[in-house]
């Protein structure tokens, strides 16, 4: 029985800050282009993270887009300028994003 709900409480513990962050992405309007594994208008959230995994900076790169918008690397769809997203809650999105491999 302890083992349970040690392994519950874990597993809950574990699985929060995505959730979290998955809130905090649809509270912010990006799930309307964007999903965790497919492309929608924008590349799915695992497609980014795959294409910055090797990339220091792709947290910083990230941030920059998801406030001031961005085109041209996913294809000619640009991504809008999303002002109403603080940089606090940028940076949770972009690490979140970078951890969705």
């Amino acid at each position: 029985m302890r083992r349970t709900l040690l392994f519950m409480t874990l597993s809950l513990g574990a699985a929060a800050p995505a959730l979290a962050d998955l809130a905090l992405a649809t509270s912010k309007n990006c799930m309307s282009c964007h999903a965790v594994e497919r492309k929608v208008l924008g590349p799915s959230f695992k497609e980014v993270a795959a294409k910055y995994k090797d990339d220091k900076t792709a947290a910083d790169k990230l941030v920059i887009k998801i406030v001031k918008g961005g085109s041209g690397v996913w294809g000619p769809l640009p991504m809008p300028a999303n002002p109403q997203v603080s940089e606090a809650d940028a940076k949770k999105l972009a690490a979140w994003v970078l951890s969705t491999k």
